[in-house]
């Protein structure tokens, strides 16, 4: 057999569930790889092996007392929890060292989920201060590195855990999505990341989120990995098995198209474009028709968004003599939040809902929407910050203050994700393309494929399809 670590989660779910494999002996391996190549890679906040080696003792003992058959989905597989979401008994730190970091009282309903289907928790997994930003990095941990290029973000706000199933030190991970979090840590470290949408997951959604944003997904690296972490999430599903049939012929609109087209006026990079182009060749090959699609967006858009947005970080609760520590853009944004009125996020989120309708019509013309995952290839650590190559400096203790300098950058890096989350769709990352001569030798870059709702498993059959 293979090294765990090479295998995939679905070779892996089968040895588990076989008894090849122990849980405990999973656990174990994974923990020695994150112990291993942490250090540099900074994927974990929290490791907890003491916590995990408990249930994956419990979890051998089912085994032997139970037909493969009626184990749970995950039966002993590791995973790991993004540093925002509540597992009992470990620090939730959410990012912010403005916070007191006290032990959750009780799991989180994502958590709780995926406990009960059989998955054992590693530990927390690095993320942004509070989830904002596109990048994972902050202050009270080192930044979370790309595992193909160290000096490389691997985005955010999942991206401890798309780092950590990069470099093998998860088999797969489940990630949250509010406005491309799943997506972009996905798309720069070359992996699959699926956004379900609005409704589908029933323990993604967040408190803070009066847009009804966040959706929870997989981050693995491959379709059918992918599937798999979904026949978790959604109970009595069946997106793995729905894998072995091929999809239809599809009319998809390809399009360059953005919300944020006309405050952030952004070029794709050439690497965007390449996968673009790489994407179109792969779906036309597998018999899809692409053509062009023209959207128009409502220019305004950003603000609406930024205001649903950042709602959330307002209402934090946070001493005033601890606000000092919250990162410039945290604290910027929080300040115009607790500032802004009741009724102008009310108008705001007229405005999404309409933009919501609006832009659900436009996309039902094609059976799904093709572009470009990220306008840029993964970005320096500390780029968006403006540190010195953001990683002499850490605890980054004196990040210059440019708030909406960073934003800018973020929405220019990633323009094509938060409309998604606003309109409520399921859309997929699919690493079509590699900046090197051969698929892991430079950077990955790839497409993102928009669906209507209830195309979770269109979307995993396309990606299959195509080789992912």
């Amino acid at each position: 057999m293979a090294e765990l670590h090479e295998l995939s989660a679905v070779a892996l779910r089968d040895a588990l569930r076989s008894g090849e494999v122990s849980a405990k002996d999973a656990a174990a391996h994974f923990l020695a790889r994150v112990e291993q190549h942490n250090p540099l890679l900074g994927a974990f906040v929290t490791v907890t092996a003491e916590h995990a080696m408990r249930p994956a003792l419990a979890a051998d003992a089912r085994r032997s007392q139970t037909p493969a058959n009626a184990l749970p989905v995950l039966h002993g597989m590791p995973l790991a929890f993004k540093d925002l979401t509540d597992v009992a008994g470990v620090v939730t730190t959410h990012g912010s060292a403005a916070l007191d970091h006290k032990p959750a009282p009780a799991d989180a309903p994502l958590v709780a989920h995926l406990k009960e289907a059989g998955g054992i928790s590693l530990g927390k997994t690095q993320v942004p201060e509070f989830g904002l930003t596109a990048y994972s990095e902050n202050r009270i941990a080192p930044p979370s590195r790309n595992p193909h290029a160290l000096s490389r973000s691997s985005g955010g706000s999942s991206g401890g855990s798309a780092a950590a199933v990069a470099a093998n030190l998860l088999p797969f991970a489940p990630g949250t999505d509010g406005g491309g979090s799943v997506r972009i840590p996905a798309a720069a470290c070359g992996l699959v990341g699926l956004k379900s949408g609005r409704g589908l997951v029933p323990a993604g959604e967040s408190q803070g989120d009066p847009a009804r944003l966040v959706v929870a997904g997989p981050l693995a690296r491959s379709a059918a990995d992918a599937a798999l972490m979904m026949d978790a999430l959604v109970p009595g599903a069946a997106f793995l098995d729905a894998l072995a049939q091929e999809p239809p012929r599809l009319r998809i609109g390809v399009t360059l198209d953005s919300p944020w087209s006309g405050t952030f006026p952004f070029t794709a990079e050439p690497e965007a474009l390449e996968a673009l182009e790489a994407g179109e060749k792969l779906l036309e090959h597998a018999g899809h028709s692409v053509t062009e699609a023209s959207i128009r967006y409502d220019n305004r858009y950003p603000d609406a968004f930024t205001t649903a947005w950042t709602a959330g970080v307002g209402a934090a609760r946070i001493s005033p003599q601890r606000e000092a520590l919250l990162a410039p853009l945290t604290r910027t944004f929080r300040r115009r939040a607790q500032h802004r009125s009741p009724a102008k996020l009310a108008e705001a989120l007229a405005f999404l809902r309409q933009f919501q309708q609006d832009t659900v019509t436009q996309y039902a013309q094609w059976d799904l929407i093709l572009m470009p995952a990220l306008a840029q290839t993964p970005r320096p650590v500390g780029w968006f910050t403006g540190t010195a190559h953001g990683d002499e400096r850490w605890p980054a203790t004196q990040w210059p203050g440019d708030a909406d300098g960073d934003y800018r950058k973020q929405c220019e890096y990633a323009p094509w994700s938060s409309m998604v989350n606003v309109c409520g769709l399921p859309a997929i990352t699919v690493p079509v393309h590699w900046t090197g001569n051969a698929a892991g030798s430079g950077l990955p870059m790839g497409i993102q494929l928009v669906g209507p709702m209830g195309s979770e498993a269109l979307l995993l059959r396309v990606a299959h399809q195509l080789g992912f």
